[in-house]
């Protein structure tokens, strides 16, 4: 059965999901989009996301084409149309439609457009094995904190690390590790301190990044927002990255350089499940 899409106040079969070329987001990139996680087919961190979205939208002068009710009542129609138990939600905003010029367009109608992907989240198998990582140099534009879809960079680098082998691809910047092309970079340094890129617009906030910090501090374990090297990492008690679609996940390989004793570390495990039994929860 075709998957049903969401495209401007209809819910059409993905085949009849269609959106114009001269659609700003297809044009310019001129578009935001959030990716929220179901499990149990519920969704997880949806107000945090919600935030984030409102805050991508102003940064854009881009005035949301939707209430927080009426997206929440998008993704649960969606989610029941689909039958989705375990997956994803996808929610795309795009200026809309105008003849192609750099400028804004002064009455462009906003581009709303949503879908699904089924997919395991909890028993993901890397999980248990853990994820190789390649450094690359972070070569994207300076406003990272918006969530754009404008992301050639981040393909660049995932390709990158997929051609080596590696799961993803850390960015570095100024010789410092500033994410992952999907997610947020985490070490456990060699005083047993977590550490992480500080927020700024050198960083996308990322909704998952925040329920780590806040189960961190509730485990008493230390916490520093503070850059740390490629260096740095190498010597890391353990590493590990934390996505919507991925909750938390060890590294154990940098660079060809094992990470600890080269398997999933007993933090990362911790708040991989500690993440997961609070989603479940509702």
């Amino acid at each position: 059965m075709s998957r049903i899409v969401y495209v401007n106040g209809s819910y059409v079969p993905e085949t009849e999901a269609k959106v114009s070329v001269f659609d700003r987001a297809f044009l310019f990139g001129d578009a935001v989009y959030e990716v929220t996680a179901v499990l149990d087919g519920r969704l997880v961190d949806f107000e945090p996301h919600l935030a984030r979205l409102d805050r991508s939208l102003a940064e854009i002068a881009l005035t949301p084409p939707l209430s927080h009710d009426a997206l929440r009542a998008l993704h649960w129609e969606l989610i029941a149309r689909n039958e989705v138990n375990e997956g994803i939600v996808y929610l795309e905003i795009t200026r809309g439609v105008a003849d192609r010029d750099f400028a804004y367009p002064d009455n462009a109608a906003p581009t709303v457009v949503a879908f699904t992907q089924s997919r395991p989240l909890i028993d993901n198998p890397y999980a248990e094995t853990g994820v190789k990582v390649i450094t690359i140099p972070d070569i994207r534009w300076k406003r990272r904190d918006i969530k754009s879809t404008s992301m050639l960079g981040q393909a660049m680098g995932k390709q990158a690390a997929k051609l080596k082998g590696a799961y993803e691809g850390w960015m570095v910047e100024n010789g410092v590790v500033t994410e992952g092309t999907s997610s947020t970079a985490f070490i456990l340094d060699a005083d047993g301190v977590v550490r992480t890129q500080p927020l700024g617009h050198h960083i996308l906030p990322g909704i998952t990044r925040r329920a780590v910090l806040s189960l961190a501090m509730s485990e008493g374990v230390r916490v520093e927002e503070r850059p740390f090297t490629v260096a740095e990492a190498f010597s890391a008690r353990e590493a590990f990255m934390s996505a919507a679609s991925a909750f938390v996940l060890p590294i154990v390989e940098i660079d060809g350089h094992k990470i600890g004793d080269g398997r999933p570390g007993p933090v990362a495990r911790t708040f991989r499940r500690l993440y997961i039994e609070e989603a479940m929860k509702g």
